[in-house]
């Protein structure tokens, strides 16, 4: 049961639970199970490895600002997909100089990232495929590819129909515009509620379609 007019969780809480024993709360649980179910702990897994892969790259990058300046002038001017091919492809040797010492460091980081890159890619094979088993149509749609549908399919659910209308849709993804009026001043106000992670996915549509139309 969502409740969205608390201004705590505990408040939340025991509006809903007064409102699920008064039979008031009418909502539809979201289910979690088969293709859904297999598309989120996937994209639970492929979070985590872009994560640690932006770590990695990140912490490549803070290695150079101190290198030694033979080694930080031998690759500063490197993008970073070079970067990690050169990187990978360091043979430091006995770690006994601060050259050495950095090399390894970078091998280390630069063997990880694609490590992660070939983790990322197994996954967004089996994404791509359980997204357009699971919703095809979906797929079809201009601006989405299989993280947006991915991401869309998870905040729905094995079982969209209990989202009763386009508004209720909306609300979930935090895309819908909320009342913000005083007086005779009407306005609206941006939603920051909702599940931010579609509401992203509905974000990157939009731009797609600007961008291509």
């Amino acid at each position: 049961v969502r409740r969205l007019r608390g201004k705590s969780d505990p408040i939340d809480a025991e509006a809903a639970a007064r409102a699920v024993l008064a039979g008031e709360a009418h909502d539809t649980p979201k289910a979690d199970t088969e293709e859904v179910g297999m598309i989120r702990v996937l994209r639970v897994a492929r979070r985590s490895a872009l994560k640690a892969r932006t770590q990695a790259t990140n912490q490549m990058r803070g290695i150079l600002v101190c290198a030694p300046a033979p080694l930080r002038e031998e690759l500063r001017t490197l993008s970073l997909a070079k970067l990690i091919l050169r990187a990978a492809a360091f043979r430091p040797g006995p770690v006994t100089t601060p050259t050495a010492a950095n090399k390894l460091a970078l091998r280390s980081l630069a063997i990880r990232c694609q490590a992660l890159s070939d983790e990322i890619a197994a996954l967004d094979i089996e994404l791509q495929r359980l997204t357009v088993v699971a919703a095809p149509a979906l797929c079809q749609l201009k601006g989405v590819g299989p993280d947006v549908a991915g991401a869309l399919l998870v905040a729905a659910g094995d079982n969209p129909d209990r989202l009763r209308s386009e508004a209720a849709f909306a609300s979930l993804c935090g895309a819908s515009p909320v009342p913000a009026s005083s007086g005779k001043t009407i306005r609206h106000r941006l939603n920051r509620g909702g599940d931010r992670i579609a509401n992203n996915a509905l974000w990157w549509i939009v731009m797609s379609r600007l961008a291509c139309d």
